[in-house]
């Protein structure tokens, strides 16, 4: 079962020649066009990879030059996109037939293999090329803890292109351990809200700042624009070191904003950091793909960490955290009559609505865990001055703990035993 399994993904660029950069286009091309074949033949008629796979397998491969398992990760990957238009219906939201534009593909274990000398063979709409991994210089480098472990096995893994540098973001599991079954019914939950304002906010109200990073997000877009508008050989090579600047600067601030997070759950001796589910995570909060990026790698590197202090880190829905008072339970779009704030129309309590935000996904997390046949008791919710269920039993924290001010946000505190 998928619920017996911890995962994680490791992202690192591929280093390519041409030849192998032309196959790689190739097959990117046709595995957009084999996905939208499948969709368009089962849009309306089914959704479940059961029923996708035998509807449009043989069209896929008699009209694209996809290999067979190729063709039946397509058929997947359209029966995945239409189950997201379905449940974004679902939730009032509107949601067209899905269109296949992003220059990726998809690998399995029998599409793609890992080889212990850092490289990587993938099969293409030819025949199988074998890249090496640009792995960090540093040996610490955090992919090299699932490449070089016996514990971690490769799963379905995603290439993508983007400025001209291919990317694999390759997918690990391993099984869990009878702690980190247990870890859903029991223990301390920090609640973590992501935006643009604020990159992070938790249920401790503990702040991290995102404006610097979207400034900085927003000049890098305009510097790579104006490059690939140039579009000489010389813009190319200033392209090329523009990204490797970009992205190193980016896993910087997310690698300080990672260690924000692990240690305010330390801190509050916690068991489980609980995320907003991240896959519309673009629509909620208008981000750019930059953003989103962001986003997903601050959830990676948090997790990776978290997971070395034997926390678990979890995702919860979505759905009204924002508009729901942590409070009192009301929901309702004018309780958040802006970006930054937070007014219940019924209890009228006032908060950060960030941080109003971060309560609801931890409770989320608590109440989701209370519905377990094998329910103990013990979750709660970590607050700046205590803990609280979702039935509103509190518990103070020990002397020493400042009062919570729910609208007063207070930067990230080290671990004071860092």
């Amino acid at each position: 079962m998928a619920d017996d399994y911890v995962r994680r993904t490791a992202s690192t660029r591929l280093s390519v020649d041409d030849e192998q950069r032309e196959l790689l286009e190739e097959t990117i091309s046709e595995w957009k066009r084999g996905c939208q074949l499948a969709t368009d033949m089962a849009w309306g008629k089914c959704n479940a990879k059961s029923d996708v796979q035998p509807l449009a397998y043989d069209t896929v491969r008699e009209e694209t030059d996809l290999g067979s398992q190729h063709a039946i990760l397509a058929t997947h990957q359209a029966a995945q996109a239409i189950t997201g238009c379905i449940e974004r219906r679902s939730n009032g939201k509107k949601a067209s037939k899905p269109t296949f534009t992003a220059p990726t593909v998809k690998y399995d274990t029998r599409t793609m293999t890992l080889f212990d000398d850092e490289t990587v063979s993938v099969s293409t709409t030819e025949s199988r090329v074998r890249c090496s991994l640009a792995l960090p210089d540093a040996d610490d480098g955090y992919q090299r803890q699932y490449l070089d472990s016996d514990e971690w096995s490769a799963t379905e893994s995603t290439l993508t292109a983007r400025d001209g540098h291919y990317f694999l973001h390759i997918g690990f599991r391993r099984p869990k351990t009878d702690t980190e079954r247990n870890t859903a019914e029991d223990g301390t939950v920090l609640g973590v809200d992501l935006g643009i304002e604020n990159l992070a906010v938790t249920s401790t109200a503990s702040f991290v700042s995102g404006r610097e990073l979207t400034h900085d997000l927003r000049e890098f877009e305009k510097v790579r624009a104006g490059l690939q508008q140039t579009g000489t050989r010389s813009a190319h090579r200033t392209l090329e070191q523009s990204s490797g600047r970009e992205l190193r600067y980016v896993r910087d601030v997310l690698h300080r904003a990672s260690n924000a997070i692990v240690d305010e759950a330390l801190r509050f001796e916690c068991d489980v950091i609980a995320f907003e589910d991240l896959t519309h995570i673009r629509d909620r909060t208008g981000a750019s793909w930059g953003h989103k990026w962001a986003f997903r790698t601050l959830y990676e590197q948090v997790a990776y960490k978290a997971e070395a202090n034997g926390i678990s880190v979890k995702q919860v829905g979505s759905a009204y955290t924002s508009t729901r008072c942590a409070e009192c339970g009301f929901t309702a779009d004018e309780n958040r009559p802006n970006r930054n704030d937070f007014r219940c129309q019924k209890c009228e309590s006032e908060a950060n609505a960030d941080y109003n935000a971060a309560k609801n996904i931890g409770l989320r997390y608590v109440r989701r865990g209370q519905q377990s046949s094998r329910r103990t008791g013990n979750s709660q919710l970590a607050l700046k001055s205590g803990t609280v269920t979702p039935s509103g039993g509190f518990t103070a924290h020990p002397d020493g703990f400042e009062a919570e001010f729910m609208d007063k946000p207070h930067p990230p505190r080290a671990n004071p035993s860092g």
